[in-house]
């Protein structure tokens, strides 16, 4: 019997977060492109990023989170990373959220990515569901979110704030029909 691979498939593996991913780190957490589906108000120092790395036990349950670099299996490039964040173990579930960096978006990346959380998240954790809030003007992530079993759930007026105005997001779930 194939024993099960989790956070590897033929294009990508998740990996922890490595003292080299710095740089990479503050170029994604700095991006103020994505500012408006997160919820900075600042910058992230190289400080501040490099006692997240250094501190992190890279254990959901101890952390309440997890963080993974998505990098490409060839030549082990980062292509984004992905989390699990607002763990509660109790209740079995955690949110999402993605990024990929601008070079390798449109590839198919970020699916391979979800699909991969989404396993190790249901089989491995055996969370019972998982979740996002997506701005609601956000049509690529919607689609990602889609194509990997999320579905609509809510819809939250003025949730968050942009330069022009507030704007309302979508919740999507995804339910372990598995897990009772």
């Amino acid at each position: 019997m194939k024993q099960k691979t989790f956070l590897m498939n033929d294009r990508i593996q998740l990996r922890a977060v490595e003292p080299a991913d710095l740089d990479v780190m503050y170029n994604l957490e700095n991006d103020p492109t994505m500012w408006d589906v997160s919820s900075f108000t600042v910058p992230y120092s190289r400080y501040v990023l490099q006692q997240y790395i250094e501190q992190s036990q890279c254990d959901v349950f101890a952390d309440k989170q997890l963080r993974l670099m998505i990098t490409h299996r060839d030549d082990r490039r980062v292509i984004g990373v992905i989390d699990l964040t607002d763990f509660a173990p109790l209740h079995g579930r955690a949110a999402v959220g993605i990024a990929i960096h601008q070079d390798f978006r449109q590839q198919g990346y970020a699916i391979d990515a979800l699909e991969l959380l989404c396993q190790y998240a249901f089989d491995f954790l055996s969370l019972k569901q998982l979740y996002a809030h997506i701005p609601a003007h956000n049509e690529a992530s919607l689609k990602l979110f889609a194509h990997c079993g999320f579905e609509p759930s809510g819809r939250l007026k003025d949730w968050i704030r942009t330069e022009e105005s507030f704007q309302d997001v979508v919740m999507v779930q995804r339910i372990n029909s598995k897990k009772k």
